[in-house]
Order: structure tokens, then C-alpha cells, then sequence
């Protein structure tokens, strides 16, 4: 973003992307977007203080959700930030509008690159991290982040491609282990009647009368699952327990407007439960979650540990889980 503003300062700003932020999910990348535009709009007020006239610098968000109007719209006048997901910069770089746009870029940051990397989506973000770097008219800086990567060797060898290896075949990259771990507090939970082949509604509506009591105990409560028509079954049941106010269902099926409802009043606090799958266990900016609960058994470690470190999601915080084996996976 300095950079950015002093090019604009200078007159040297081009009208074409300088860079490219790749997410996984919608909801992160509308939160990245709102956490570059709002301290931009913020520099740009202060700057008017000074009598100083801050040349526009254009942040544009491109995903499935994103309106015709405002595609056609960057077709026109491409933004010097991209804010989009693998399918929607696949997207971009098949259109000739799209492409002369992203020609200028020098730097592509993959957020939650673990979540893509061993998956057929990864190799298809692959070959399109190629055609960007092939197009640029110079070398771009490629940034892979994550907090659950493992084994970091593999996933920088996804990051920089097979032309980028030592003779060793290890990644030619800098790569950076803070080795950070937070303290954790877990618990499994299993519901009191007897496990069978298949659920009994005994079974369901104890697991979900212990959510709405761990639930009510806490200020806000994120429960995961891992079926869109279980979210919605879960949400249904906590909501005749708790309230239509203090519950809400979260997944990709949901509109655009339902969802940014939701995580809105996640980030506000005026959830007690929100019921979600995938669509939340990455990255974005939720709030003070106090307590996760996963349902049922999730695609592996590291996604578990994703989905449980929503909460305390702060300086100092401390991880909880409320973990239960699903009657629906017994």
C-alpha cells in the first residue's frame, strides 16, 4: 500500500493491477477487501486535512458474488489491487479486458494456501498462477501464508512451481516458521445414549441441546459442520431453543446478502451461534468467538485445528473446542 500511495504522489501510478490477493473463501476475501479500503479511505481523509490531493488508488473485490455492473465496470478501469478467488482470477485471465488489466502485476499473495494446495483446485490455481506470471512484463513476487501449512517444504514447492527449485529439488524461496503455537483447551464429547449405524432423533437432539447449553453459557458460539443440509437442520433445532435472533446458518449455497448479514453481526456480537461449514474456518475476521464446536469428524488434523482456532482468535487468547462425535457419523 506504500508503495501504491507514493507512485500515486509521484505520477508514476500505472493503470493496471500492481497486485493480485488470491482466497479460497467469499467471506475472506470481503474482509481483506474492507481491511484495505477502510484505512485507505482513512489515509486519503487525512491527506485532505493537509491540503494534500491523494490520486485514486482502486481496490476491487472480484468472486462469484460480484455484480455484472461492477465486472464491467473494472473491465474498463482495472483496480491497482485485485481481491479475488482461484476460479474468479481463472476468470479474469481468459478475457482480453482481464488480462491487460493484470499485465502490470509484480506481486500475487495466495492466503490459506494450504486449503488448495493438495486438491485438484490447487493444480487449477497453479496453471493460473503461470499464465499470470507469464503475462506480467516483470518478475512477480509470489507470498503464500498460512498458519496450519504443513510440510512447509511442499507447499513452497507448490508456491514457486518446478522451475524454481535448487539442484537439490528444494523450493528456491524464503521461507518463514515462526513455530507459533497457542494454548489450547479441548474436550470430546459423546452423546450419553448408545452410538449405532444410524443416528436416532434421541441422539440428534441431545448433541443439539448440549450446543444450545454450551451455547448460552458463552458470548458467541461457532459450530461447525460438515454438510450444508446439516447446518441448516442444526440451525433450525438451536433456533427453537435459543431464539430466531441468537442463531444463523452460514455456507456457500446461502445469497450473497444473507451471508454478509451474517458475518456482519458476527463481527458486531450479536450472535450467540452461528452454524457454518467450511464457508468460516479460515482466516476472516469473525469477532470474539469464544468457543468452537465441531460436529462430527472433519477431512483431517489440520482442519480441525483451522476450525478450532476461530476462537480466541487474539493476542493472549486461548483456543477452545468443544469437539463432539457426531450421531450422524457414529
Amino acid at each position: 500500500m506504500i508503495g501504491l500511495i507514493k507512485a500515486a504522489l509521484d505520477g508514476t501510478l500505472e493503470d493496471v493491477a500492481q497486485a493480485v490477493y488470491v482466497s479460497p473463501l467469499k467471506a475472506l476475501s470481503n474482509d481483506v477487501h474492507t481491511n484495505l479500503q477502510v484505512p485507505l479511505d482513512e489515509i486519503r481523509d487525512l491527506a485532505r486535512q493537509k491540503q494534500i490531493e491523494l490520486p485514486e488508488i482502486r481496490i476491487a473485490l472480484r468472486t462469484g458474488d460480484t455484480p455484472a455492473h461492477e465486472r464491467q465496470a473494472r473491465a474498463r478501469k482495472p483496480p491497482h489491487i485485485w481481491i479475488t478467488t482461484p476460479e474468479s482470477l481463472y476468470i479474469l485471465l481468459t478475457s482480453a479486458s482481464g488480462r491487460r488489466g493484470l499485465s502490470g502485476v509484480c506481486t500475487l499473495i495466495l492466503d490459506e494456501i494450504h486449503a488448495v494446495a493438495g486438491s485438484k483446485r490447487g493444480s487449477h490455481l497453479s496453471l493460473s498462477v503461470e499464465r499470470l506470471c507469464a503475462l506480467a512484463g516483470s518478475p512477480v513476487t509470489r507470498i503464500g501464508l498460512s498458519a496450519t501449512q504443513r510440510p512447509i517444504e511442499e507447499v513452497a514447492r507448490f508456491l514457486v512451481g518446478t522451475e524454481n527449485l535448487d539442484p537439490d529439488g528444494r523450493p528456491s524461496c524464503e521461507v518463514v516458521d515462526i513455530g507459533y503455537g497457542r494454548e489450547m483447551d479441548l474436550k470430546v464429547e459423546i452423546p450419553g445414549g448408545e452410538l449405532g449405524p444410524v443416528a436416532t432423533n434421541v441422539l440428534w437432539d441431545e448433541t443439539v441441546a448440549r450446543i444450545a447449553e454450551l451455547g448460552s453459557a458463552q458470548r458467541t458460539t461457532l459450530v461447525f459442520m460438515n454438510t450444508r443440509r446439516l447446518v441448516e437442520r442444526v440451525a433450525h433445532q438451536l433456533s427453537a431453543m435459543m431464539g430466531e435472533d441468537n442463531v444463523a446458518p452460514h455456507h456457500g449455497s446461502l445469497s450473497r446478502q444473507t451471508r454478509l448479514r451474517v458475518e456482519r453481526r458476527l463481527k458486531h456480537g450479536e450472535l450467540k451461534v452461528c452454524v457454518a461449514t467450511a464457508s468460516l474456518e479460515l482466516g476472516i475476521d469473525i469477532g470474539a468467538i469464544d468457543l468452537v464446536c465441531q460436529v462430527g469428524t472433519p477431512r483431517s488434523i489440520g482442519i480441525l485445528l483451522q476450525r478450532v482456532g476461530r476462537s480466541g482468535h487474539r493476542l493472549g487468547g486461548v483456543t477452545r473446542d468443544a469437539s463432539s462425535r457426531s450421531p450422524a457419523t457414529s
